[in-house]
């Protein structure tokens, strides 16, 4: 039989429970295995029941000291009671004096009295009960993050100034940094908006007319890393030399708009070659088949409704995987085609030179060539669709001896 005996406004606090003849503390804390959050209690005396009714400051400062004990139960184990239970007396009963000592010698969690409105330049010097004075029932969770955030910040060496942080809330990566970042001008301070703003421009005229093109070697919506590295580069660059009061954290955020937001634009554009529309030569492809290495094929024509390159590279987008990385286009009526590994950053042209005939194999002739990551693919691919093997000439050199080709690639991967 568990009977409720007090409790506070805010649900989360701890609870006292009158449960089987014994006084308890009731708490929830932690997850088990099915993320559920966990509920722990140990015994209390009437003496402490006193206190955390009339002292929302010790109560608070309990529940601080004994959620390092449920962290330490994990998903399953037990909470460590007699440990708990020697918390009681030291926070609640003690001198104020002894209870931040106390507190100096322990693990405690810090976001409860933040979130809860302990002044934080007191907690940070040690003097927790004077801290506690200012605390409230209700919480402030984001207060508890950004103090998070800021103490993560410190432990790198890190002090943003007024302009950073509020570039960083403007992007909305103020409490974390993995947070894809986002143009939010609600959450800056009116008085630094234009100041953000400045830094802002800077950015948007260094990277103007750059673009991130999509990887579809990754999948649908990976992005080409050398292209977002050196977009990454050139903003940091122009903030830095235009704002250099800026620490990294600012500059880097920056930089990830600029760059998140190329990549989303990208995401949003047909992977097509707008050349095929306007520049068909007379080697032009009308048919292809593209095959990759596990068994899959597709069939293009041209009187569809995309274009050879999206569709081929819409096919690496759905097939391509750590284990499927060679993929060809082949036009059987010229007898033609090209092979692109991806393992190796190379690509091979094919070319029939004699067809089998009487039963006989027909005879081919294989050039090997160095590719420059995904955009030199897609230069292959393209000028080969225009042209076929022919319009490939200016995008070599080509070689025929593997044995030339494989020291050529050695040359490259050395480098």
């Amino acid at each position: 039989m568990r009977d409720l005996v007090f409790t506070r406004s805010s649900g989360w606090i701890p609870k006292v429970i009158h449960e089987n003849g014994q006084l308890k503390l009731m708490l929830a804390a932690g997850a088990d295995a099915n993320h559920e959050p966990r509920e722990f209690t140990f015994p209390i005396a009437e003496a402490h029941l006193a206190v955390i009714r009339e002292d929302l400051a010790r109560h608070l400062l309990l529940w601080s000291a004994v959620l390092p004990l449920c962290d330490a139960a994990g998903t399953r184990g037990r909470l460590d009671e007699d440990a708990a239970v020697a918390l009681l007396d030291p926070v609640l009963l003690a001198p104020p004096a002894d209870v931040d000592a106390l507190f100096r010698r322990i693990p405690w969690d810090r976001s409860r009295p933040v979130a809860h409105g302990a002044d934080i330049a007191l907690l940070e010097r040690g003097q927790v009960c004077q801290a506690m004075r200012a605390a409230t029932e209700e919480s402030n969770e984001r207060r508890a993050q950004e103090y998070h955030a800021n103490r993560r910040r410190a432990a790198r060496g890190t002090v943003l100034g007024p302009l950073d942080a509020a570039i960083l809330r403007y992007t909305g990566q103020y409490l974390h940094g993995a947070t894809v970042p986002r143009r939010m001008p609600d959450a800056v301070d009116p008085a630094l908006l234009p100041q953000v703003m400045r830094v802002i421009a800077t950015a948007e005229q260094a990277c103007a007319g750059m673009r991130i093109g999509l990887d579809p070697r990754r999948g649908h919506r990976a992005t080409d890393k050398r292209d977002w590295d050196r977009m990454a580069a050139t903003v940091d660059a122009a903030v830095r030399r235009a704002h250099p009061g800026l620490v990294d954290d600012a500059v880097r955020t920056v930089s990830f708009l600029m760059c998140s937001e190329a990549a989303d634009r990208s995401r949003s554009t047909p992977a097509d070659d707008p050349e095929e529309h306007t520049d068909l030569g007379d080697g032009a492809k009308t048919a292809l088949t593209f095959t990759d290495d596990k068994g899959g094929e597709r069939t293009w024509r041209r009187d569809g409704q995309g274009t050879a390159s999206g569709e081929f590279w819409e096919f690496v987008a759905d097939r391509s995987a750590g284990d499927n990385e060679v993929f060809t286009i082949e036009d059987e009526e010229m007898g033609e085609g090209i092979q692109l590994h991806f393992y190796a950053d190379s690509v091979a042209r094919i070319t029939t030179v004699r067809p089998g005939e009487a039963g006989s194999d027909p005879q081919y002739r294989v050039e090997y060539s160095l590719v420059d990551g995904i955009g030199g693919y897609r230069n292959m691919v393209s000028a080969f669709v225009r042209g076929g093997c022919a319009a490939l000439d200016q995008h070599g050199p080509w070689m025929a001896d593997v044995a030339e080709f494989e020291r050529a690639r050695r040359r490259r991967d050395a480098r």
